[in-house]
């Protein structure tokens, strides 16, 4: 099939970069991929994220070159890591028979503020993917790139590969965004950390951008609310053949009762109300997802990667004392965040909360699919 002979609305797809553990994975999915083009007639736009630590190899040599690099530096040479990932894919399609592009941040319409790192997404303009995918049977995006109004690399943050895919569901008018990991959805807790956990089968956008808020690791939170925004329905499923469906995430849908566990986050103490009000302030300008704890002068910084120290001073605020990892409990809608000492108390205190949670979820009505079993 040629791409540039079909009229349909192209099949949108995020794989993440645990999708690549080895070069290899990238000529396995070109194939899945091509299959797909054959079998639906229309075309793709994939968006890849790194293999697994190459965004890692790159910032510890940022850091070497310079401890405290600024924003425009770390968004300019930490996404080269998804570029590679992009062009492998590409390369792999190529060699199967497809015809591939590559649309890299500043090339894909994605228009963000001149935050450089955690930008917001502020235009999505159509026209650069939908020209591509007249013209090619698969368009490859890098996940979390964008340009600011001068054309200048901004990075959406870390996992911001889901922002990414939505954007590009609304640049081609999509109605489904699949998100492909290793794991087939939401759970309801991490289950690489607590047993026993559940399935999600159908969460509503409130739910799952609560839980990503909090640090949840399957979604981006900034995605869901994108997808809320158009109406994409996003659609998680397995990242390997036979790529199993998991977690649907739509509008609509009873509370859904989780506990969310991120060994990333941190908790940071302040002198005082003031302090930790203007703290919040600062992640918050900077793009960093926090939350302000109403138990005591104590800010939640959510997910790691994120330098507190050189945030705040940048603001002329002081650091703050970390005091523990954010666990929290969502039940009916409701989050209430606990604080455990280290890792391993923050692990035991998800798995005693996780117990306490119904052994049932009430499930929302199915949400419609789209059309066709492969990838």
């Amino acid at each position: 099939m040629s791409a540039a002979k079909s009229s349909r609305t192209p099949a949108v797809l995020k794989f993440g970069g645990s999708s690549f553990p080895r070069p290899a994975a990238y000529g396995e999915l070109a194939k899945e991929l091509a299959a797909r083009v054959d079998a639906e007639g229309r075309p793709l736009a994939v968006v890849v994220s790194a293999m697994p630590g190459e965004t890692e190899l790159l910032r510890a040599r940022l850091h070497e070159a310079d401890p405290r690099p600024t924003g425009d530096r770390v968004a300019g040479l930490l996404t080269l890591a998804d570029t590679v990932s992009a062009h492998l894919l590409a390369a792999a399609l190529n060699a199967a028979g497809r015809s591939a592009t590559v649309l890299a941040g500043h090339e894909n319409g994605f228009t963000t503020d001149e935050t450089f790192m955690w930008a917001r997404l502020q235009h999505i303009d159509p026209q650069p993917l939908r020209r591509a995918a007249a013209a090619h049977d698969v368009v490859v995006v890098p996940g979390g790139q964008a340009a600011d109004g001068r054309g200048r690399p901004t990075w959406l943050g870390k996992n911001s590969s889901d922002l990414s895919a939505v954007a590009v569901a609304v640049a081609l008018g999509a109605t489904h965004c699949e998100i492909h990991s290793d794991v087939e959805g939401i759970h309801t807790s991490d289950p690489n950390q607590v047993t026993g956990t559940r399935l999600l089968q159908h969460v509503s956008y409130r739910d799952a951008a609560e839980m990503s808020r909090h640090g949840a690791k399957v979604l981006h939170r900034r995605a869901v609310r994108l997808a809320e925004q158009h109406g994409v329905t996003l659609v998680c499923r397995h990242n390997k053949a036979p790529f199993a469906r998991g977690t649907v995430i739509g509008a609509g849908g009873a509370g859904a009762d989780a506990v969310v566990l991120n060994l990333r986050s941190v908790v940071l103490d302040f002198p005082d109300g003031t302090a930790a009000d203007l703290a919040f302030d600062a992640f918050r300008a900077d793009g960093v997802d926090a939350i302000r704890l109403v138990d005591g002068p104590r800010v939640a910084v959510i997910g790691g990667y994120v330098d507190q120290e050189e945030a705040l001073r940048r603001h002329g605020l002081a650091p703050g004392r970390v005091v523990g990892i954010p666990v929290t409990r969502i039940r009916g809608g409701r989050a209430a965040v606990h604080v455990a000492a280290d890792e391993d108390a923050a692990v035991a205190l998800a798995r005693r909360l996780h117990a306490e949670l119904p052994l049932s979820t009430p499930d929302s009505p199915d949400l419609p699919l789209p059309a066709g079993a492969r990838p």
